[in-house]
């Protein structure tokens, strides 16, 4: 066992591991969301809105609960800290812009899976010396960034198929954070388990 862990002080390992349920959260509600979209196809633009509304607000909220539960002194912490703030802004827009468009839902959507793709993969790259699957993170962060870019691209598929897409991303980032939660969840029980007294 390490000296930090020896005296007691929090490592970075120690917090993700202790709080693998907000990662856990943050996967159960975009798995939701995606499921929501595929059980209501025919779901209206301003329903759909409202739902994206929810699901950012959600997310972004969890992100920065994770963020400032994370050990004094650790900075790195700030890309998930910028990635929650970018989703309660997203909600924030949804709710005061209700008249949005079908194209300017489609363009929010995007940029807001960019931005949180890119934190989620720079979090990712400044964790993997602390813990392991982090390119679990990597991948939900560039399942995001593409998802954002092909929005960004083709934005002339209908509304059924914008849903569509809307859903299947929602439920593979969900799955794999999900996947993430619970592999630092058995890191943290393998850092509290003791070493074997070497002879």
């Amino acid at each position: 066992m390490n000296d930090t862990n020896i005296s007691g002080i929090c490592t970075v390992a120690d917090t993700i591991s202790h709080n693998w349920w907000l990662l856990a959260l943050r996967g159960l509600a975009a798995i939701l969301f995606g499921l929501l979209t595929f059980i209501w196809p025919g779901i209206s633009l301003f329903a759909l809105i409202m739902l994206f509304g929810a699901f950012a607000l959600i997310n972004g909220v969890l992100s920065i609960f994770m963020a400032v539960r994370a050990p004094k002194g650790y900075p790195r912490f700030g890309s998930l800290l910028l990635g929650g703030v970018c989703g309660i802004f997203a909600s924030i827009l949804t709710l005061i812009w209700p008249g949005l468009t079908a194209l300017g839902l489609l363009i929010m959507i995007a940029a807001w899976a960019i931005v949180t793709g890119i934190l989620e993969i720079v979090a990712a790259i400044k964790l993997r010396k602390e813990i392991k699957r982090e390119w679990l993170l990597i991948l939900a962060g560039l399942c995001s960034v593409v998802f954002g870019v092909l929005l960004m691209l083709m934005p002339g598929p209908g509304a059924l198929v914008l849903v569509l897409w809307i859903g299947a991303y929602a439920l593979v980032v969900g799955l794999l954070l999900i996947v993430l939660a619970f592999k630092v969840r058995r890191l943290g029980k393998e850092v509290l388990t003791p070493a074997p007294a070497r002879a």
